[in-house]
């Protein structure tokens, strides 16, 4: 049943969204193509064993690491929520 605003399903419909985006986040993160031989943002060598391990690395671990706590950080909500269902 609807409330206020909200349609039939859109509480349903913001679960499904976050959880696409998340899948579609995590399909991005999969690295594809050949790996970088340096870290892209520091330039350190990246060791062999990493390269071997992931398919198309771009960055050293300690690099990645930062990259994922940046990336964590910015998507802790989701930001489709309508306002009616943000007001409750």
């Amino acid at each position: 049943m609807a409330n206020g605003w909200a349609a039939d399903g859109a509480v349903q419909d913001q679960i499904d969204s976050t959880v696409d985006d998340a899948v579609q986040r995590a399909r991005h993160a999969l690295g594809q193509g050949e790996s970088e031989r340096y870290c892209q943002e520091c330039g350190e060598e990246i060791p062999l064993v990493r390269r071997q391990a992931l398919k198309g690395v771009r960055y050293c671990l300690v690099c990645q690491t930062e990259q994922d706590k940046k990336q964590a950080d910015s998507g802790l909500y989701n930001r489709r929520g309508s306002k009616d269902s943000q007001l409750r």
